[in-house]
């Protein structure tokens, strides 16, 4: 082949390659049939130009020969393509610990009662119960006012010391659903989107 048709050939490929990167195997064998086509047509028009028709017949031959090799390539590089992922894959990469966030209830948990309050509560019941009656009486309203008063100051003492806890209900996106417990506002709303850390969960 003569040096103008290399040089066309080679101008063709520069130009036209760039566009293959994000085109579908079929259609971008449909563009190297067409560009392959192309450049056979004009490879016969330089052809022409040749000065004998020897060196015409010669032109001709190897157009003809780089045309079928075209094709060739084309249809070798169409079974070879890989399959591209679908552009959602490509972008939301995979995350086994991500969810989003369904509830969020906030509820009153009671303190643990200590012995403070049993002695306490015993020893205030106890002195009321001395004042009731005489004798027998007096001793049993001891007794009765001293565990009645035990057990209020249990109760008292759970109600004084109570909390806040914040319960956020997480759906998960492989299909798990968990709660989790704060003692302070985790600043999470339901629809939030968050990941597992350890024990808890975070805003992603």
């Amino acid at each position: 082949m003569n040096k103008k048709l290399f040089l066309a050939s080679l101008m063709l490929t520069a130009v036209t390659g760039a566009f293959a990167q994000n085109m579908t195997a079929k259609q971008q064998y449909a563009a190297d049939s067409k560009r392959a086509t192309q450049r056979y047509n004009d490879d016969k028009r330089l052809c022409a130009d040749a000065g004998s028709s020897s060196a015409r017949m010669q032109c001709l031959r190897d157009a003809k020969t780089e045309y079928n090799t075209a094709l060739a390539v084309a249809k070798q590089n169409m079974s070879s393509r890989p399959v591209a992922a679908p552009a959602n894959a490509r972008n939301e990469p995979v995350c086994p610990d991500c969810g989003k966030v369904v509830a969020v209830a906030v509820v009153d948990k009671e303190g643990e009662g200590g012995a403070l309050g049993v002695i306490a509560g015993g020893v205030a019941g106890a002195l009321l119960g001395n004042q009731v009656g005489g004798g027998t009486g007096r001793d049993l309203a001891t007794i009765a006012g001293a565990a009645g008063g035990a057990l209020a100051g249990h109760k008292i003492e759970q109600k004084v010391k109570t909390t806040k806890v914040w319960n956020v209900t997480v759906a998960f996106d492989n299909g798990n659903k968990q709660t989790y417990s704060f003692d302070h506002d985790p600043g999470l709303l339901s629809g939030d989107a968050v990941r597992s850390s350890g024990n808890s969960v975070v805003r992603r």
